[in-house]
């Protein structure tokens, strides 16, 4: 990429001898371009940088009309902006499905193509404290961010919308330059994905959307996959999650108050906060490290040696200290080595508090015994672990130890997700990073998580996993941003992560 203006004007110089024709193009150039003549890709390009200015407001546009699941706030105007985002992108077809929570999107582009790929986004954020941003996170003002060049900054920006909205600018490049497109697109979004997928299953499992899946060779959804260093890592799978809360009240229980009372009252009366901390005890180890629910590794798959192989390579490529430092944490858990971290972040199942509260948290003393209190919490699965099995779990460990009265109030999860990394869908990512001069890594398990069970799993049983140049961060943080116009010359700015779901998709094509 060109140092000077790499978001605008780059084209690395491989694709530049396959356009030319050079000597060593054929050697360079990939697979769709030696089997036929190929797309037009200087057209396409072309394309790209005149629609600069309209793919950036595009983005902007879409942040600035949030939908956030978790406080149902303004889901539908966000789901029907996205519907027409996607028609305007060249889908004929696009549908809004009802759940029995905030609606999804099915959407299909027929391009008379020999084969179909599926497509995974979501339109859903995270919420948002406004006073911790440096500009409104809704303005999705466009900013210079020292390191990186010209970045949007605003909720969404790289979670999901910024990755989504450079590969809906890929097809309108593709259309503008009268290029045909090389597979048809079956496409699935929710609105719930920040809540952890409680209804995606409606949407996905209706019979008609179900038949249009099960014609697609795999599934991907778009991202920014660039470290700020340019590296990259290729998620083989992701954990799964369940979201929940556990409250203790004297209502629901009859031990301590059903409201707040006077705090002089705890030498006669029971403290549901008391009770919900004793409770949250048994759940863990006394370091808070490890989960001690009763049976919660009875099904846990321990990584292969394989999967320790590759993240062994991973870590060998990576700064220890530059990782800390993002993180903002001086140790790994019990002082474990750099490799025992990574270890445990791909494979170990985890029981983490969100957030704690009861009674009153304001300035000064309020001397209350609270009649309620809740614990926020997500649990992270890995194989074999089902988001089902793990409830079920959870609930007998309360009861058999007294514990029954605590309300387990599930708002959503799903199971664990792996992909083949033989798959087709995983070797063209690698093509196209290589192409790129990057060197993946191969992650067998991203230590967060994305509903791709739903794909992966019965009865689709299809490999699904990420793709894009790009960078981004502060996904649920204050902040969150995504580059535009790069100013590091090894983190590509939008045109390039553009280019790179054009080149994704004809590659895709030519291999199937």
């Amino acid at each position: 990429m060109n140092s000077d203006h790499p978001s605008r004007t780059s084209l690395d110089r491989r694709t530049t001898l396959q356009l030319l024709g050079g000597a060593g193009a054929l050697l360079l150039a990939p697979t769709w371009a030696r089997a036929t003549a190929g797309p037009d890709l200087a057209a396409i390009r072309k394309q790209v940088v005149a629609q600069h200015d309209a793919n950036v407001k595009r983005l902007q546009d879409w942040i600035r009309v949030p939908g956030i699941a978790a406080e149902n706030h303004n889901m539908g105007p966000a789901c029907a902006f996205t519907e027409q985002l996607l028609r305007d992108a060249g889908f004929q077809h696009v549908e809004r499905v009802e759940t029995h929570g905030q609606p999804g999107i099915f959407a299909t582009l027929d391009a008379g193509a020999k084969h179909t790929l599926g497509l995974y986004f979501m339109y859903d954020v995270k919420q948002v404290n406004p006073s911790e941003w440096s500009s409104p996170p809704f303005d999705a003002a466009l900013v210079d961010k020292a390191g990186f060049g010209k970045v949007v900054v605003g909720r969404g920006a790289v979670n999901q919308k910024g990755p989504e909205a450079t590969f809906l600018a890929a097809l309108h490049a593709i259309r503008g330059a009268g290029q045909k497109l090389p597979v048809n697109l079956v496409l699935v979004a929710e609105g719930e994905e920040e809540i952890a997928s409680p209804h995606f299953a409606d949407v996905v499992h209706r019979p008609d959307v179900l038949a249009a899946l099960r014609r697609c060779e795999g599934i991907f959804m778009p991202f920014a996959s660039q470290d700020p260093d340019g590296a990259v890592e290729i998620n083989l799978g992701a954990k799964g999650v369940i979201e929940l809360e556990l409250v203790a009240s004297g209502e629901h229980s009859g031990r301590g108050p059903s409201k707040d009372v006077h705090s002089s009252l705890k030498a006669a009366v029971d403290s549901p906060a008391w009770r919900l901390v004793q409770a949250l005890n048994t759940l863990v180890t006394a370091d808070g490290n490890d989960p001690a629910i009763d049976g919660w590794f009875d099904d846990v798959v321990p990584l292969s040696a394989h999967e320790k192989e590759l993240i062994a390579a991973q870590i060998a490529r990576s700064r220890e200290e530059t990782m800390l430092k993002s993180l903002g944490v001086k140790h790994w858990v019990r002082d474990m080595s750099f490799s025992e971290a990574m270890d445990r972040l791909a494979g170990q199942p985890t029981a983490n508090i969100e957030g704690l509260v009861s009674g009153y948290t304001g300035q000064g003393g309020k001397t209350i015994l609270p009649g309620r209190a809740v614990a926020k919490m997500d649990f992270r699965l890995v194989p074999n672990q089902t988001a089902a099995g793990a409830q079920q779990k959870l609930r007998a460990h309360l009861a058999k130890r007294g514990f029954g009265d605590i309300e387990v109030n599930v708002t959503g999860g799903y199971d664990p997700t792996t992909t083949d990394e033989h798959s087709r869908l995983i070797k063209v990512s690698q093509a196209i990073y290589h192409r790129h001069g990057i060197e993946p890594g191969l992650n067998p398990r991203l230590g967060g998580s994305w509903p791709g069970y739903i794909f992966t799993g019965e009865p689709l049983k299809l490999p699904a996993g990420h793709f894009g140049l790009g960078h981004g961060s502060g996904a649920h943080a204050p902040n969150e941003y995504y580059v535009i116009e790069s100013s590091n010359p090894k983190v590509a700015g939008l045109d390039d992560a553009v280019m790179s779901h054009v080149e994704y998709l004809y590659e895709l094509a030519a291999g199937f």
